[in-house]
């Protein structure tokens, strides 16, 4: 049993540093235009290193959802796939690459939309009661 366990946990830890490689690749030019601006480069790593672990709970959680198939864990994996998306804005937007979306209708940044709902489906994941 402990030897499952081990190898379960190793083979997490070997997925997280696929992903980590793979989003910082991906990235690379995203922060090569901002290496001579320090203060910039440590923002749009926060970024990355957010993004990296969003997506990295993201596939973690929808695998427990098709595992296990209960409510909680869809609202908890769709929450962690809305933090992986407010992520990818925020880190575009820190890089200069999108302005900053609002919702001309109300004057919302929609980033903060999503956080909302975000922490929403993270409240009704651990509320849920079956």
């Amino acid at each position: 049993m402990q030897e499952r366990i081990s190898s379960f946990s190793y083979n997490k830890l070997k997925f997280f540093g696929i992903v980590c490689i793979i989003v910082t690749a991906v990235t690379i030019p995203l922060i090569i235009p901002h290496l001579a601006h320090p203060s910039m480069v440590y923002h749009i790593i926060l970024h990355v290193a957010s993004l990296a672990i969003a997506i990295f709970l993201c596939f973690v959680s929808v695998t427990a959802y098709f595992r296990g198939g209960r409510t909680r864990l869809l609202f908890m994996a769709l929450g962690f796939i809305a933090l992986a998306i407010l992520e990818a804005l925020l880190l575009l937007s820190a890089t200069g690459n999108l302005a900053e979306p609002i919702i001309p209708a109300v004057n919302v940044e929609l980033p903060h939309v999503i956080l909302l709902v975000m922490i929403t489906l993270f409240g009704l994941g651990v509320l849920k009661v079956n």
